[in-house]
């Protein structure tokens, strides 16, 4: 993986839906925020919000305001019950939308619970140059979101390419940069 680039510290915020959890059995919560740490990166908010539209989106809004905030991985409500809105409240931000993400998701869900990985709606893309990952709220499912897919892609040293090296890029359509990175 290492091609003799220097690792770049991203800030992450992570964002638990539910309207039961709490941060004394955010299971699925302290899963993302244990793999952020012991990648390297800085952990710049974390925050549980019930499953509301607003509730989500508006905390998901604020962090991709903040120019301090690289990267929004969100835990839960990504399933098909009357409470799972976590897409319906994310995805209305996005720039871009983030197919391959879903795709993969799958691909590896699938490889662990088979035909289960129907029942989820992991979703990501970009908004306001920030990267948003919704993954589903098990921690087996945070998991499987940061070691097969998001650990790789949020390290400059993964090759061919990753997010970091393209992170300054996503708002050349606002003529500022975000990220001071080596490229």
């Amino acid at each position: 993986m290492s091609s003799g680039i220097a690792f770049v510290p991203l800030s992450i915020a992570v964002l638990t839906i539910s309207d039961t959890r709490t941060p004394e059995d955010d299971r699925s919560g302290n899963t993302l925020v244990e793999r952020i740490s012991q990648a390297g990166h800085h952990l710049a908010a974390r925050a549980i919000v019930p499953d509301d539209v607003e509730a989500i989106r508006a905390q998901v809004s604020g962090w991709i305001a903040d120019p301090q905030v690289d990267v929004v991985v969100t835990t839960g409500g990504t399933g098909f019950t009357g409470r799972d809105v976590t897409p319906e409240a994310v995805e209305p931000l996005f720039e871009k939308r983030m197919e391959g993400f879903s795709t993969v998701f799958h691909m590896v869900s699938f490889g662990k619970i088979g035909t289960s990985t129907l029942q989820s709606r992991a979703t990501a893309g970009v908004a306001n140059s920030t990267y948003v990952f919704c993954l589903p709220g098990s921690p087996g499912a945070c998991r499987d979101g940061w070691d097969e897919i998001l650990v790789h892609q949020l390290d400059i040293r993964h090759k061919p390419c990753n997010f970091v090296e393209i992170l300054p890029r996503l708002d050349e359509h606002l003529k500022r940069g975000k990220l001071r990175a080596p490229v």
